[in-house]
């Protein structure tokens, strides 16, 4: 299924019902008076967060939504039937947002919440509503009102604990696959991740946390380089970045490398260049235990780097299992 997360669409809720002019007319009544109903409202249009889509493809193929119009009312004080409201299903993690104004309309987070985004007109009022002791038999109605148009923009953060930031090839997906069910594609050339892939890490019975592997940055993403910076807002919601450096890439140097991610995060976002970062050098199963140690140490005193470090093997799964359990300990907190 192709991965899409953002999408632009138009709901229109339904116009309400006229109100209805009438009269009772019946044998041996001979002043009936008024009996118009009032129309139905129309009816309104939600979103609803559903926890088994995680795309937003389905909205390429159809962009207008609209919700039922009330039924007008009738004789005999018989109102109108109220339009149905729309329930369109979207994943969670969906923010929307008015396409008009920029404005932020709700933030779809939780399993079947609902989201108001297109108020259903009001119904209009039958002749029996105005009548009254000095105007015993009007003729007065009120039409129904339109519902709310609105064009809207969705856009899909996916909802992840932990996420993992680095270059192509730096192992982030092998490590993925290591430590969850999760099976993201994984070869040995640049982008082979092409959109985010989510997998859940199960420490032990009640203790797991969701983890996020997005495609791979390179210098000068924030210029379209790449892939560009389009998948990094998918971090937004993690409170732990994994910064995933390989410590003999191909082409290159660790320490350049991690730099230059680092200035590709705050370019995009400062929030997110300031949040928790740790350290994970992979692939230190291509040097003997010693020599890669003292190579992941030489670097982390040339960054001068303060935070936490770990020196994994996402291939053969070498300290994965005590970095995942470091983060678990630190979400729990």
């Amino acid at each position: 299924m192709r991965f899409v997360d953002e999408v632009k669409i138009e709901v229109i809720a339904g116009k309400g019902g006229d109100g209805c002019l009438s009269f009772r007319r019946e044998k041996f009544i001979p002043f009936g008076g008024p009996d118009g109903g009032d129309g139905g409202d129309g009816g309104s249009v939600y979103l609803q967060a559903h926890a088994s889509l995680n795309t937003l493809v389905d909205f390429r193929y159809r962009r207008l939504f609209q919700a039922e119009a009330g039924r007008s009312g009738q004789g005999s004080q018989c109102t109108g039937r109220s339009g149905q409201p729309l329930y369109i299903k979207v994943p969670i993690g969906t923010k929307v947002f008015d396409l008009d104004t920029e404005e932020l309309l709700g933030d779809l987070t939780l399993p079947d919440e609902l989201l108001l985004v297109a108020q259903g007109g009001h119904r209009g009022l039958g002749n029996l509503r105005f009548k009254s002791s000095r105007n015993q038999a009007p003729r007065r109605t009120t039409l129904g009102k339109l519902g709310e148009n609105r064009k809207l923009r969705l856009e899909l953060q996916i909802l992840a604990d932990v996420g993992l930031l680095g270059l192509p090839n730096a192992g982030k997906s092998t490590l993925l696959s290591s430590v969850s069910a999760a099976r993201p594609k994984v070869a040995d050339y640049p982008f082979t991740t092409l959109y985010p892939n989510l997998g859940v890490v199960s420490i032990e019975t009640d203790r797991s946390f969701v983890m996020a592997d997005i495609p791979g940055l390179i210098e000068g993403a924030s210029e379209g380089a790449g892939l560009g910076v389009r998948f990094l807002k998918h971090l937004s919601r993690t409170r732990l970045l994994l910064h995933i450096v390989d410590i003999m890439p191909v082409q290159g140097d660790p320490k350049s490398d991690i730099i230059s991610i680092f200035n590709e995060l705050q370019r995009y976002s400062g929030d997110l260049s300031g949040r928790e970062r740790w350290l994970v050098f992979n692939q230190i199963d291509k040097l003997p235990i010693e020599e890669a140690h003292a190579r992941c140490q030489k670097i982390v005193a040339e960054l001068d780097w303060q935070g936490p470090v770990f020196e994994i093997s996402a291939l053969t799964g070498q300290g994965c299992q005590g970095l995942c359990q470091q983060v678990m300990t630190y979400l729990e907190k």
